[in-house]
């Protein structure tokens, strides 16, 4: 235990000078991407100390726990360095990015560490460096091998019964507030308890913010569809906004959730990543959520989250981030690109960030239907080798998906899974199915470095063993 503390320690003074070295790049500055990738950087490593001290407090009672928050910390260290890589044109940013990946070195050992002790206890001779699927090894406890198709779901969720502390709407003078961030500002800080912002039916235009401190917020609309919380940032056409800059909503909160809403970007042809919602909200709960966007819809970044009977959909790369999230039956749809949608495409549903391979992330699809929207398979029925339409494919090295009993409709190709460039991350990631079926199911044609899941470990992906969401999903029955 010493030597994981010790790690940590080491890891967490790095940080500190770190975060010094990116504060004194933010000079005043007539370069909006320059400016953008600091700010943005700031608060990575802001978010990475918070997670690496909660990480050293969670170690002896919640190893699980601690390493979720140590892959969390190393994720917001490597974005720092990433976004600095874009506007490195001093050697003042390059010294730092040198120091960063000195940085993302240390983390990675504790992280390592944390994970070898929660696999095999305190007995050091035990430990060994970390294991993926590929390797034959799957992170699971004893009781999961005994999981049923039925058992590896939750029947918890978002409580039936939820009194607003507040409300919002457009018009009506009987409400608190008219905006959706006016209200996220109006809630209380830290709050152990579930803070309930009722938005009313209606389109709000709005960039949503929900910081840190904000804990346990909950937006309670009024139907996906009715209840609309919408804007149109994007990269390509918007200097100085990043991938990170443009979510409609983005949550930083534990403990958020989200019922009866859509989320939209509305970004048109030509825009690029455009998201709708971004969460970094540990133990998160989206249930009957509606994501609408183009590329990039849904930013599920980091740290644990569950999505239920939500709607999500996209053309390229829509599900993306490198979170620990189960979604459970939901509804996955491509849609027409903006522009010339007849001419065909390729697109991707998801684009997992896994860079190391103790990080307990991935992305578990369970009972899902992966289908085109109704004007997509249209247009894919006329023309239907010029769409072109994967599961996946690898943002980063360690990249984890798997598809468990879920309805996969014939637009998708035969192979299954997409390559993000040559060979990259083709013999680090796990890409995994089981139990799936329709046109779109059949093994027999996938690629040669996908797998089909042995039964035996398929309860790896419970949302109880893959996100501890026995611990803190509500049981409907107890609310």
């Amino acid at each position: 235990m010493d030597l994981i503390l010790a790690s940590i320690d080491v890891s967490s003074d790095k940080l500190n000078t770190a975060q010094s070295k990116v504060r004194a790049l933010l000079l005043p500055s007539s370069d909006p991407p320059h400016s953008a990738a600091v700010r943005n950087c700031i608060s990575h490593l802001s978010l990475s100390s918070t997670r690496l001290y909660r990480a050293d407090s969670a170690i002896q009672r919640a190893p699980a726990s601690a390493r979720v928050f140590a892959g969390a910390a190393l994720l917001y260290q490597y974005d720092c360095w990433s976004a600095l890589k874009y506007v490195n044109t001093s050697h003042q940013i390059s010294s730092t990015m040198s120091f960063l990946s000195d940085l993302t070195f240390l983390t990675s050992n504790a992280l390592t560490l944390i994970s070898a002790f929660h696999r095999s206890g305190s007995d050091v001779s035990l430990w060994s460096p970390p294991r993926t699927e590929r390797d034959g090894y799957w992170d699971e406890d004893g009781s999961s091998r005994t999981e049923t198709p039925i058992s590896l779901r939750s029947a918890g969720g978002i409580p039936r019964a939820l009194t607003p502390s507040i409300t919002v709407c457009k018009s009506s003078s009987q409400c608190d507030y008219h905006s959706v961030q006016d209200a996220v500002s109006a809630a209380p800080n830290n709050s152990p308890d579930r803070f309930v912002i009722h938005i009313a039916e209606g389109i709000y235009e709005e960039v949503v913010r929900i910081p840190f401190e904000k804990t346990n917020l909950v937006f309670l609309g009024d139907g996906m569809g009715k209840t609309v919380i919408t804007n149109s940032l994007n990269v390509a056409k918007m200097n100085g906004v990043t991938t990170y800059d443009t979510a409609t909503v983005g949550v930083d909160g534990d403990g958020f959730m989200a019922t009866n809403l859509t989320f939209q970007n509305t970004a048109d042809a030509g825009a690029h990543q455009a998201v709708a919602f971004r969460s970094d909200s540990d133990l998160s709960i989206l249930q009957s959520v509606e994501f609408v966007g183009h590329q990039d819809t849904l930013y599920a970044r980091s740290l644990r989250q569950f999505y239920k009977n939500c709607r999500i959909s996209g053309t390229i790369d829509f599900i993306f981030g490198n979170s620990a999230a189960v979604f459970q039956d939901c509804s996955i749809l491509i849609v027409p690109r903006p522009g010339s949608p007849d001419k065909g495409e390729t697109n991707a549903v998801t684009a997992h960030g896994r860079t190391d391979p103790a990080q307990p992330t991935g992305f578990v699809f369970l009972g899902c239907t992966v289908n085109g929207s109704n004007e997509y398979t249209a247009l894919y029925h006329k023309k239907p080798k010029a769409h072109r339409n994967y599961l996946g494919r690898p943002w980063k090295e360690y990249s984890r998906t798997v598809f468990v009993q879920c309805l996969l409709g014939e637009i998708l190709k035969p192979e299954g899974w997409l390559p993000w460039r040559g060979d990259f991350a083709l013999a680090t990631l796990f890409y995994g199915e089981f139990g799936n079926s329709g046109p779109g199911a059949n093994p027999a044609a996938r690629v040669a470095w996908s797998s089909v899941i042995p039964a035996e470990h398929v309860g790896a992906y419970s949302v109880k063993n893959f996100i501890q969401g026995d611990q803190w999903i509500p049981s409907l029955n107890n609310e």
